[in-house]
């Protein structure tokens, strides 16, 4: 049957509000939107490095002689000190440095890292390059960011399934109670309770399928998952999916926007994995493919199997 046909006979509401044209249009403005923040020059194709911090002081720069070396940057930008909690950059000079945007000057800054807001932004060659602060179960990491990387550079594109508007679900929610958390395991083999404000529950191929949700601060949906397309036709980790907030015990979830980790681009990422729950019985033929790009930026020092990223 035609595609358009069959949008029109499942969905007579979203026809009547125009039509499913709008629909495939819409969903072709939200990938394009995805890849133009892909592409930024600090976005995550621009991951060059991650260096976990360890109590103490450590030289940090772009020199071999460095505790922490850098892909790109300054030979000696400083040191970098952790201390109760509290990472904190001692600059030895400023020339070229931007903290935030704005020209940096010698001596001691505490870093904010991402876990508390907006993380603090260093930046340095113009802007095309820097780092800033990452927490993950109470431990501190520097990403480092270069808008010349490889992974970048020469990115791909994005691959997709053909948007299928029969992966547009109306599925049931079922809260749990106030407070419920599910453990979450990433790529670096950390643990940690998220909040779980229910699961999205429907119908395919005649099974039951259920995805445990994440709560996002503005109430919507956060979901991890993992079908039987993945590494196959998919990121082999498994895929991400965000939803509106449910209402009434209903929420709408489109497969055909869903997307891959960061990690599938590069080796610099602390994904979140899908929890056991989040495996689905079926094959998920829609939304983004497995990336035949580039993974990781070949002028990179860092070893992301070492220890520091492990």
């Amino acid at each position: 049957m035609n595609r358009l046909l069959f949008f029109l006979l499942l969905f007579p509401l979203a026809a009547a509000a125009g039509g499913a044209e709008d629909y495939l249009a819409e969903i072709a403005r939200q990938r394009q939107a995805r890849e133009e923040g892909l592409r930024q020059p600090l976005g995550w194709l621009s991951l060059v490095g991650l260096h976990w911090i360890e109590p103490g002081s450590h030289r940090v720069g772009a020199a071999s002689d460095s505790d922490i070396v850098l892909a790109v940057g300054p030979e000696h930008l400083g040191e970098i000190r952790l201390s109760e909690g509290v990472v904190t950059l001692v600059l030895a000079h400023a020339k070229g440095v931007e903290i935030d945007g704005a020209p940096a000057a010698v001596g001691e800054l505490a870093l904010r890292p991402d876990s508390r807001g907006e993380p603090t932004q260093v930046t340095f060659d113009g802007g095309a390059a820097g780092f800033n602060l990452i927490e993950r179960d109470g431990r501190f990491a520097l990403r480092v960011r270069d808008a010349r990387a490889r992974t970048r550079t020469a990115f791909a594109g994005l691959d997709y399934f053909d948007t299928d508007p029969s992966w547009r679900i109306e599925a049931r929610f079922e809260q749990h109670p106030e407070g419920a958390t599910i453990e979450i395991a990433n790529v670096i083999g950390q643990l940690s309770p998220e909040p779980n404000p229910g699961a999205v529950v429907f119908e395919r191929e005649g099974k039951t399928c259920r995805i445990e949700a994440l709560a996002n601060p503005d109430g919507s949906l956060f979901l991890i998952f993992a079908d039987r397309t993945s590494g196959r036709e998919t990121y082999g980790a498994g895929r991400f999916l965000d939803a509106p907030a449910p209402r009434d015990g209903r929420v709408t979830v489109d497969f055909n926007l869903a997307y891959n980790p960061p990690c599938a681009f590069n080796a610099f990422s602390t994904c979140p994995l899908p929890p056991p729950e989040n495996r689905l019985k079926l094959a998920v033929q829609a939304g983004e493919k497995k990336y035949a790009g580039p993974h990781r930026d070949a002028a990179s020092s860092a070893d992301p199997a070492g220890p520091e990223n492990r």
